[in-house]
């Protein structure tokens, strides 16, 4: 492990991008959460704030992937500053809304506007691809950034949560989005890594999405953000249930470590196997922690489950980014990749939604039952995939 992580960060370059990308990251862990804190607080209507942050998701979910789009045809350097413009005037004029209590219909209009936000993962994945390209420290590289998000998603919603209560309710988005603007100008500031403009990406073309094995990995993924959907519900009605509402943090915080945990070894690893063999081990063993999930009788149980499934989450999703890597022209590469991270986001916002449906109408078992039916989703979409991957319409990376 030391040997492989060891020759990574002695590769010039990884170290800056790796601290870039981690700061830049951590307000897309903070937007949403920090939405809904603000709003319940200003508007006193947890309704509302659901609805408003799931206006931001789903536009995010939509336009984040065009925003990429026009990054592989320009470059980033053209394409971030003007997106993270609009999207931090946004952010910031739906806080000015929330102070001065304008009408819903402000709030939904500027939730709708900061959806142009990009996608910074993908952005980083991108310049991975880049600094790395045709080294076998790319999946390593890919494991590294995995957990940068994951401790994003451990800081990001506590920090933003702790700003909106301890401070003034707006305290959370504002401080996202002066994070943003630090993050993405010390990341355009990592030239060396930024990929080139290709001029055949100038042509337009159709979108990446329907490029295999775009759409197959991203619907795997949405499957993987539907059990993380769910478990959010789940886990909070369990510990509500219990009289300890405190006790879903840890279930959550499990889950992270299981998956930065199992990450970190990943890409310490060199497997010999195919991608798509090994996908489809992850997915089998996704599957089987979440019969584990299903059973679980109280919170103490469904934290050990969490974190012997969060343990595949992150190998699957850098063997799908290695996949599409290695798919997909480097043309559309960036485009690409953020489809998969549209696929996490919508299966997470679908997940939580229907979670809570059921769990109002039957109990949390019924939520547990939801992150059963999409581990097992996702192994039958990892079986679909080797001959996606496959096709003949994809054309080669390189």
């Amino acid at each position: 492990m030391a040997n492989r992580y060891g020759e990574l960060l002695r590769t010039p370059g990884v170290v800056t991008l790796a601290l870039a990308g981690g700061v830049a990251r951590l307000p897309g862990a903070m937007v949403g959460i920090g939405v809904i804190t603000m709003l319940s607080l200003t508007q006193n209507s947890y309704g509302l704030a659901g609805a408003v942050a799931a206006t931001l998701t789903l536009a995010a979910a939509f336009l984040s992937p065009q925003v990429s789009r026009l990054a592989d045809r320009y470059g980033q350097s053209r394409v971030l500053p003007p997106a993270v413009g609009i999207g931090a005037s946004a952010l910031l004029a739906l806080a000015l809304c929330s102070w001065l209590s304008a009408p819903s219909w402000a709030l939904f209009a500027c939730a709708a506007l900061a959806g142009c936000l990009p996608s910074i993962p993908a952005m980083t994945r991108a310049r991975w691809a880049r600094l790395l390209d045709g080294r076998t420290l790319l999946p390593t590289a890919f494991a590294l950034d995995s957990v940068l998000s994951e401790l994003a998603f451990v800081i990001g919603p506590p920090l933003a949560i702790a700003l909106c209560m301890g401070w003034f309710a707006e305290a959370g988005p504002i401080c996202a989005v002066l994070m943003l603007l630090l993050g993405a100008a010390v990341l355009l500031r990592q030239k060396a890594t930024e990929p080139p403009v290709h001029p055949d990406a100038q042509h337009g073309g159709r979108p990446a999405l329907f490029m295999r094995p775009v759409p197959t990995l991203a619907l795997l993924l949405g499957t993987l953000g539907a059990i993380n959907g769910a478990i959010d519900v789940t886990a909070v009605a369990i510990a509500k249930a219990e009289g300890s509402p405190s006790a879903a943090s840890w279930v959550l915080a499990l889950y992270a470590l299981g998956s930065a945990t199992g990450g970190l070894t990943f890409g310490a690893l060199k497997p010999a196997l195919p991608l798509g063999r090994l996908l489809l081990y992850c997915c089998a063993a996704t599957a089987l922690s979440s019969i584990l999930i299903a059973l679980a009788p109280d919170s103490a149980w469904l934290a050990a489950a969490m974190l012997l499934s969060g343990l595949s989450f992150a190998p699957t999703l850098i063997v799908a980014m290695e996949m599409v890597e290695k798919s997909v022209p480097r043309a559309r590469l960036t485009e690409s990749l953020t489809w998969l991270v549209t696929g996490i986001q919508l299966g997470l916002a679908g997940g939580a939604s229907l979670c809570g449906l059921l769990t109002d109408g039957y109990g949390p078992r019924a939520g547990q039952s939801l992150a059963l039916a999409a581990g097992l989703a996702a192994l039958l979409v990892a079986a679909m995939l080797p001959r996606a991957a496959r096709s003949k319409d994809v054309k080669p990376a390189r």
